[in-house]
């Protein structure tokens, strides 16, 4: 698949990736496909912004089963709570005039750091699971361009072309552990997406 934007990494060139990664079934089998697919070293970043409920050891143990050089934990909540949602409270942001900005606010957070711990671990590339349909993957790309321009990004879930069941079988033949999502799909659907980190709570 060829390059869209002079910030995608050439695959000839990744050697060591700065994987943003959750624990779950994307960013899990993202952490496999770019060892196979790049030939690279993975490092892993989870970053706490206030989700409810998470079990910071157990995704790092997980990342490091499957392969990862390291798995480093963030608790950021208080630079999010001080630099990025007090202000925009201050200033009423609001998307569209009724959507508070749980996510977008998060995001270019997650890429700062993103950049820092690259930096630090000698990664050339940052890696996110963002799809290609929203603005999320704009919000991390740009703020890694910015802020970094000699850092490369790949987004895997962009150009591996597997879908949800896809990815399920993959992380079967790769044993990938993966959560049973029974009921999926009986509760209403809102119409955007809620992030469960401080704000979006």
């Amino acid at each position: 698949m060829p390059r869209t934007a002079s910030y995608e990494a050439d695959p000839e060139q990744v050697q060591r990736v700065l994987l943003l990664y959750s624990g779950g079934l994307d960013t899990s089998v993202m952490l496999k496909w770019i060892q196979d697919e790049y030939e690279a070293e993975v490092v892993c970043l989870t970053v706490n912004l206030g989700q409810p409920g998470e079990d910071y050891e157990v995704i790092r143990d997980k990342a490091l089963r499957l392969g990862a050089l390291d798995c480093r934990v963030v608790d950021a909540r208080e630079e999010f709570a001080r630099e990025y949602l007090a202000p925009a409270i201050k200033a009423n942001a609001l998307y569209g005039g009724g959507y508070p900005l749980f996510t977008a606010l998060g995001r270019p957070l997650i890429a700062k750091l993103a950049v820092e711990h690259a930096r630090t671990t000698g990664c050339d590339t940052i890696a996110h699971g963002c799809t290609g349909k929203g603005n999320d993957q704009v919000r991390i790309e740009a703020t890694v361009a910015t802020l970094a321009p000699e850092l490369k990004v790949i987004a895997p879930v962009r150009s591996w072309r597997m879908g949800r069941d896809e990815e399920i079988a993959y992380a079967r033949e790769h044993g990938i552990p993966i959560k049973s999502h029974a009921g999926e799909g009986t509760q209403a659907v809102a119409p955007y997406s809620i992030d469960d980190n401080l704000w979006g709570r």
